[in-house]
């Protein structure tokens, strides 16, 4: 039943008028997304994320509010000693967290951006490889993982990415270089 409910859930959320200002054309029926769900506190969170990431095999795009896991942080890292190019966008609030992983991405020669454009810059997004999407309240923190109450979603879709992608490009349009 539950399963049933999520699926039900998920297929309502990804119509097409869901991403729409206003009237177009529906698209054409297809297979749902392929996709995962996951929640903390200890749901294995951090864990899928770790995974997308060590299967990325040519872009990550990442736009974060709160950023203090020490194990996305390491994974991301890896992935661009593979060659993936990987690109961060944060929230201006904060690029100086305490315990913030920011200056450890751009040492590692990872570009970050910060989004100064909104009062919060709230997503917690990744788009992997242009086909993939994660996403939910789930913040990219070790207390998120540990300690809140969190969803996350994975989900395998090259059109859902797409449209993640446009708004990812066009938050990094007018963010502005980190700079410590």
């Amino acid at each position: 039943m539950r399963r049933s409910l999520i699926a039900l859930a998920v297929f309502f959320f990804f119509q097409p008028w869901v991403f729409s200002a206003g009237p177009q054309e529906a698209a054409p029926p297809g297979p749902l997304p392929v996709s995962r769900v996951y929640f903390s506190p200890k749901g294995g969170c951090t864990l899928a994320i770790f995974n997308a990431i060590a299967q990325a095999k040519s872009s990550i795009l990442v736009q974060a509010y709160s950023f203090t896991s020490a194990t996305i942080a390491d994974a991301l890292v890896n992935a661009q000693r593979r060659g993936v190019k990987v690109e961060v966008i944060i929230d201006k609030k904060r690029k100086r967290e305490r315990k913030g992983k920011i200056k450890f991405l751009v040492k590692s020669g990872i570009p970050v951006a910060v989004d100064g454009e909104h009062k919060k810059a709230h997503d917690k997004v990744m788009i992997i490889d242009g086909k993939t999407v994660i996403t939910g309240s789930f913040d990219f923190t070790k207390e998120a993982e540990a300690q809140d109450a969190e969803n996350l979603l994975v989900l395998d879709d090259a059109v859902l990415a797409a449209a993640y992608t446009e708004h990812w490009k066009t938050h990094r349009q007018h963010s502005k270089p980190y700079a410590s």
